[in-house]
């Protein structure tokens, strides 16, 4: 799919709706009645007379009008005969209930088939799904769902999309306080994918956010347009992306694919994209809240102020497990602070304000208002409500109250945070959400939102990447250069590699060692892990050591490379790159030689990438405090090395339709000045 269908607006904000079929047909006229669609409804059946006091027509051609949208309630068969009807007549979309299609080829002998039955009869007319719930709009009271939901009309909110009627389904029970717009499915996207929808419902100017709960990507270039209108919008978008996967690809020869597996692909291309990652639902839901009031933050600084030491303590944990900052306080808060809060008070950030201003919100007013003129990208205040029947809550109101005094005076973004997401009332979530204040339901979800909301901001204050590379791989078997092969090649595209020669024997070895000058290191050729299979000997110092060595590896090697030895380095990393199945090339670094099984340290770069993008991987490896000169060590040739992997990414775009797979580990990072060397490489390429 890589151009867009016709336009969605009449289908998901219709002026007249179709039905047909019975039951399910029935409860969306009951659903748009109830929630005050003001267009026409159009009954469909072939014997009743009417339905809901509507007069059923008998077929679409006898309709008054094309309808803007239709639902599409009858068994598979007849789905694909009322669709082309449909398309026939200009209707501008329907959504198909119906299950049998492509989600069920291996129940269904004929599912694949039906399904392209289904869009060659859709022609250009959208279709959603088939085996979908369709959409809710709560906007315009517009509902093709034959199913109970627990949303309400609204004025301006975010919409979530997503593949799982039943998700939809949950997600519109919710109790958080979230303005729901749009809730949508795509049920198996025969036609019309996720990213078209969530492109169309962002040109609704009430839609503030956009949420995605998706299994797949259903097309790259889709999705590389929702991303573009988004930042142009200025509308984020966030997903929870599910079914974490195994590596792409499979290699026996190296370590790229166990380092960039699919899911970890999905990431870095979401965050190359600009569009925010979760990884829950509460996690999506309490993120659009924070999306929908104040949009993507500067950045992740963060205040947080409490009536009690365990909670701050709460908040201060769950922020090491974020990328959020509790920033230091400016000094010139300190003292206002001292003075609404007394002496006893600690002034730190997290801040614990104890229960000294308790119930009084001039004070309490003051302290937040403090607080909340220190910059800070978002201002949270900890506050569990009680229970409203058991307990009296006017002293939590008050504290409220003075949030949103202080979030009004200065200006601030703030949010309440429950640190028992069921602790909040749903009332007091709506009210502060009238009041432009987050409630956030749980201190984890409430950091996450800050986490991805940051994120996006930093997305968009960078430029807008380049297209992703789309290359078409060529066919034809792959074939593994040698090491001597690779270092050629990578040579020529800028990669440094040790001064070296291939030698076919062990004589040949001793002589290519003696004119290259000690020590040197000497591998044998045409084996795929090398040290395992004893085909590599480091430091040897003479002639006699050299060819001592190629005697012993003789019976496993094809040849010889003998290369002088590179000095001792900061830091060995990895480069890497294979062909992910969505993305398309990607590109790996992380700790190499013998760390790349110990650590977790890497980081992927969709293609084609900037010196910036690079930078910032490095910037955020483990191994990048190795770099810095740890405990007094030597600083490592950082610029070396981003230039080193830049010219790997340079080779992978040049050849991207031939190569299956690059390792190059270890690159050998110097002291600083003294550049970064290609020690190992291998390369897989089609013939």
């Amino acid at each position: 799919m890589t151009t867009p269908p016709r336009s969605l607006d009449r289908l998901i904000r219709p002026r007249s709706i179709a039905v047909f079929g019975g039951k399910e047909a029935r409860r969306v006229i009951e659903q748009c009645d109830k929630m005050g669609f003001a267009g026409e409804i159009w009954p469909v059946h072939p014997r009743e007379d009417e339905i809901l006091g509507r007069r059923c027509y008998r077929s679409v051609a006898d309709l008054p009008d094309a309808p803007d949208a239709s639902f599409v309630g009858v068994n598979r068969a007849l789905t694909i005969e009322i669709i082309r009807d449909l398309a026939a007549c200009g209707a501008g979309g329907a959504v198909c209930y119906a299950s049998g299609f492509r989600e069920a080829a291996s129940e269904l002998a004929d599912g694949k088939d039906m399904q392209e039955a289904l869009v060659a009869a859709a022609g250009d007319m959208p279709i959603v799904g088939p085996n979908c719930y369709g959409f809710i709009n709560m906007l315009d009271g517009a509902l093709l769902w034959p199913d109970q939901h627990g949303m309400l009309r609204v004025e301006r909110g975010v919409a979530v999309l997503t593949q799982s009627s039943n998700i939809a389904c949950n997600i519109s029970m919710q109790t958080r306080g979230l303005p729901l717009a749009y809730i949508m499915t795509a049920g198996n996207q025969a036609q019309t994918g996720l990213s078209d929808i969530a492109c169309a419902v962002l040109e609704d100017p009430r839609v503030t956010a956009v949420g995605l709960h998706i299994e797949g990507f259903d097309s790259i270039e889709a999705l590389e347009r929702l991303a573009t209108r988004a930042r142009d919008l200025r509308k984020p978008v966030v997903t929870l992306k599910v079914g974490k996967s195994e590596a792409a690809q499979l290699a026996t020869v190296s370590h790229t694919a166990s380092l960039a597996g699919n899911d970890r692909v999905s990431s870095a291309l979401l965050a190359r994209l600009g569009i925010g990652r979760v990884n829950t639902l509460p996690e999506l839901l309490e993120t659009l809240k924070l999306l929908h009031l104040h949009g993507p933050l500067a950045n992740a600084d963060v205040s947080s102020m409490s009536c009690s030491g365990g909670e701050a303590s709460l908040m201060a944990d769950a922020g090491v497990r974020r990328r959020v900052n509790f920033r230091a306080l400016r000094e010139e808060q300190r003292q206002p602070l001292k003075e609404s809060l007394g002496e006893m008070v600690t002034i730190a950030n997290p801040l614990d304000y104890h229960t000294f201003v308790w119930g009084n919100r001039d004070k309490q007013t003051a302290a937040f208002t403090a607080m909340m003129k220190g910059g800070y990208a978002l201002n949270l205040i900890v506050l569990d409500f009680p229970r409203r029947d058991r307990c009296d809550a006017t002293d939590w109101a008050t504290t409220c109250e003075a949030v949103i005094a202080s979030a009004s005076v200065t200006g601030a973004a703030a949010g309440i945070v429950a640190s028992l997401g069921e602790n909040m009332p749903e009332e007091t979530a709506l009210s502060l959400m009238a009041a432009g204040v987050v409630p956030f339901f749980g201190i984890d979800e409430a950091l996450a939102a800050v986490e991805t909301a940051a994120e996006i901001g930093a997305a968009w204050a960078r430029p807008a990447p380049p297209p992703l590379l789309k290359v078409r791989a060529e066919a034809g078997d792959a074939v593994t250069l040698t090491e001597a092969e690779a270092k050629v090649e990578l040579l020529e595209s800028g990669v440094e590699v040790p001064r070296g020669k291939t030698a076919a024997t062990a004589e040949e070895a001793a002589d290519t060692a003696e004119a290259l000058g000690f020590p040197v290191v000497l591998k044998g050729l045409g084996v795929a892990h090398k040290t395992e299979a004893g085909a590599v000997k480091l430091n040897l110092a003479s002639r006699d050591e050299v060819y001592a060595a190629a005697e012993a590896m003789a019976a496993v090697a094809s040849g010889y490379l003998v290369e002088r030895m590179v000095a001792r380095p900061v830091a060995e990393l990895i480069i890497g790159a294979m062909r992910d199945p969505v993305a398309g090339p990607v590109l790996t670094i992380g700790a190499g030689g013998i760390l790349v099984e110990l650590l977790d340290d890497s980081a992927i770069l969709t293609l084609p990438t900037t010196e910036r993008a690079i930078s910032e991987a490095v910037d955020s490896l483990k191994i990048r405090k190795l770099l810095d000169g740890y405990r007094g060590g030597p600083k490592g040739d950082v610029a070396a090395l981003t230039r080193t992997v830049a010219a790997a990414a340079s080779y992978v775009v040049s050849n991207a339709s031939m190569l299956d797979e690059l390792d190059i580990n270890p690159v050998m990072v110097l002291p600083e000045g003294q550049g970064a060397i290609a020690a190992d490489a291998l390369i897989r390429r089609r013939k």
